[in-house]
């Protein structure tokens, strides 16, 4: 037993002694750890401010393409007016659906989240330029086992020995960016995350749009079917006449066969009138992200529209238009990856330190005495890589090219839009005005045929015909004011309208 005893007295003198050998070892070198530490931390700092960057400044490329300094088809352009484009329309409803639709369209949420994990993609390459440091707790204890060992007395036991080891470190790498490799990557993340956000703020003007166009559709199929259904009771009251002549025997029962089957003809339209309508209101209470129970109620009439106003020049589309954004910012990142592929053919250089403490009580942990550090660099060249890294460069430089072309089409797109807008925007309005001409004559000419045929001076296909004219000539009259408010609104979104150039934030945040 008093061997036992002196062997653990040993073993704690032998613990005590290494203890007193690693202050005495740590102590002359106290004050250079701190200073490494500190090192360390000022690297962090460095690393920190390099790290606070962004995406490549905006630089619109030359298209190789002459571009004119006003509009070809026109002298004047239609833009958006003051507080907005939806506002030119004078419809209180309708900036009001337009405000709904944003608000609570689904396909534009999930564009919405497409931008925040764009912007959160962004921030996780962003991260490579700051060092990695992490901490770490320890904790160990064991038993040890002596065997073997003569022991007078016990011959049956096994002498053992106890003891505890805690640690905490702190640990830091970091890659220096001497070639500029990881700024690139960078760089080229946020030209991704900024064209993100261009891509949503076109998906929001079109949703503007849409919403627009699908609310003047309703508007356009309820006139529709108003005017079915006045050509019905037309039809009938025309039938009742005409029953009434068969009946006395003045019109043979060939005109009553016409005029019933003018009714059947005038009954299935406003039905099919009716279906319209009421498959416009579901799609448009879809974009508003209601349930499509048909309920909504739109306008009576379409609006008349506003005058072309004269303001704009072809250069301002391509920094209104959020499309020709995105595929800007498409090719700054596919430009700055150029430069990441080439900085890859260069050595990379890494430091790696680590300090901490390394103790058998745990309340010295806290004890510089205690403190144990280690700092390494390593520089690795790629040697021989079978050709990947210069095709990698070839690669990106072939995607730079193809973005350029890309960025160019897009740009001959927007142009082709505007151009083409005005000139339905003139040809449109000379065709209503020509079927308000029409139209009005088809309505006399319907009068007259009544008069004529209750004379007796014509016969009663004259009638029909005559109410199919003016059925005819009204109900194209619709279609092509509706047609004006489509192209009216796509001259809008053309030119970049203004919905994507509102809420900033609000896009960011989403």
């Amino acid at each position: 037993m008093r061997s036992v005893c002196q062997l653990g007295v040993l073993g704690g003198v032998m613990r005590r002694g290494l203890c007193s050998f690693k202050r005495t070892l740590m102590g002359s070198w106290k004050l250079s750890v701190w200073m490494r530490v500190v090192g360390v931390c000022g690297v962090s700092l460095i690393a920190f401010f390099v790290g606070c960057s962004a995406a490549p400044p905006v630089s619109h490329p030359d298209l190789k393409v002459t571009v004119p300094e006003q509009w070809k088809s026109s002298s004047a352009t239609a833009i958006a007016v003051e507080g907005g484009w939806v506002k030119s329309f004078n419809d209180p409803k309708l900036e009001a659906i337009v405000a709904e639709a944003i608000e609570h369209n689904h396909d534009l949420k999930a564009a919405g989240a497409r931008l925040s994990a764009a912007a959160s993609s962004a921030r996780i390459v962003g991260a490579d330029l700051l060092p990695r440091v992490s901490a770490g707790f320890d904790g160990l204890r064991q038993r040890q086992n002596f065997v073997g060992l003569p022991i007078p007395g016990f011959e049956d036991d096994v002498l053992s020995t106890k003891y505890n080891l805690f640690g905490v470190s702190l640990d830091t790498t970091w890659e220096l960016d001497v070639w500029g490799r990881v700024r690139a990557q960078t760089f080229a993340a946020y030209a991704d995350m900024e064209a993100a956000k261009a891509d949503f703020a076109a998906a929001r003007l079109s949703l503007a749009g849409q919403t627009a166009k699908s609310w003047f559709a309703v508007a356009e199929a309820k006139q529709q079917a108003t005017l079915a259904q006045k050509a019905l009771e037309s039809y009938q009251l025309t039938a009742a006449h005409v029953r009434s002549r068969f009946e006395r025997g003045l019109r043979p029962s060939l005109d009553l066969r016409l005029a019933l089957s003018n009714v059947g003809t005038g009954e299935a339209l406003y039905q099919e009138r009716q279906e319209q309508y009421e498959r416009a209101v579901r799609q448009l209470e879809i974009l508003l992200g209601r349930y499509p129970d048909g309920i909504i109620s739109g306008v009576e009439r379409l609006p008349d529209i506003m005058p072309i106003m004269p303001a704009g020049v072809p250069a301002d589309v391509v920094s209104r238009r959020p499309d020709l954004a995105a595929a800007e910012r498409q090719l700054a990142a596919a430009n700055t990856r150029i430069t990441q592929a080439r900085a890859a053919l260069y050595p990379r250089i890494n430091l790696t330190t680590g300090t901490g403490t390394i103790t058998d009580q745990l309340n010295d942990l806290v004890d510089g005495e205690f403190l144990v550090w280690s700092i390494a660099g390593n520089l690795l060249q790629p040697v021989f890589e079978g050709g990947r890294l210069r095709a990698e460069v070839d690669r990106t430089e072939a995607v730079a090219r193809e973005a350029l072309e890309h960025y160019t089409s897009v740009a001959l797109q927007a142009f082709g839009e505007v151009e083409s807008a005005l000139v339905a925007e003139t040809l449109l309005a000379k065709r209503e005005k020509a079927l308000r001409m029409a139209a009005d004559q088809a309505i006399a000419a319907h009068m007259l045929a009544q008069d004529r045929y209750r004379s007796g001076l014509e016969t009663f296909a004259s009638v029909l015909d005559a109410q199919q004219r003016e059925l005819n000539a009204e109900s194209q009259r619709i279609v092509v004011r509706r047609l004006r408010l489509d192209v009216r609104i796509n001259l809008y979104l053309a030119l970049g309208g203004d919905i994507a150039h509102e809420h900033e934030e609000e896009a960011t945040s989403s």
